[in-house]
């Protein structure tokens, strides 16, 4: 897989991680504040600090981009019943679903590359 291609789905995963984490951070604003709101914002923050890690070019920050991404969608998708959710926790949860996907993607594609 050529070199530009890996880059472009890593941006555009960082991309997906920041705008999800400038939303959940905006929550604070949208709401009224609540235990709820706060530990939203509080993973919004943490979006954040893995978007700046996908703008690099470590796999440590592939990793932990996988790793939050699934234990989010997997603690916010059983609460409710999928009727039951809103157009933004499905959008939520869909964008971290591609984040995962992509990043898996990727770290597949550089497992033979030497590290930096």
């Amino acid at each position: 897989m050529p070199v530009s291609s890996i880059a472009l789905q890593r941006q555009l995963a960082a991309s997906i991680v920041t705008v999800s984490g400038v939303l959940q951070v905006a929550s604070l604003w949208r709401n009224r504040l609540s235990e709820d709101v706060l530990l939203t914002a509080l993973v919004g923050s943490i979006y954040l600090l893995i978007a700046l890690g996908l703008f690099g070019r470590s796999r440590f920050a592939l990793f932990v981009a996988v790793a939050t991404c699934c234990s989010s969608a997997l603690l916010l998708g059983p609460d409710l019943p999928l009727a039951a959710w809103s157009s933004l926790q499905q959008l939520r949860i869909a964008g971290d679903a591609i984040v995962a996907m992509l990043c898996l993607h990727v770290l597949w594609s550089v497992r033979k590359l030497p590290s930096v």
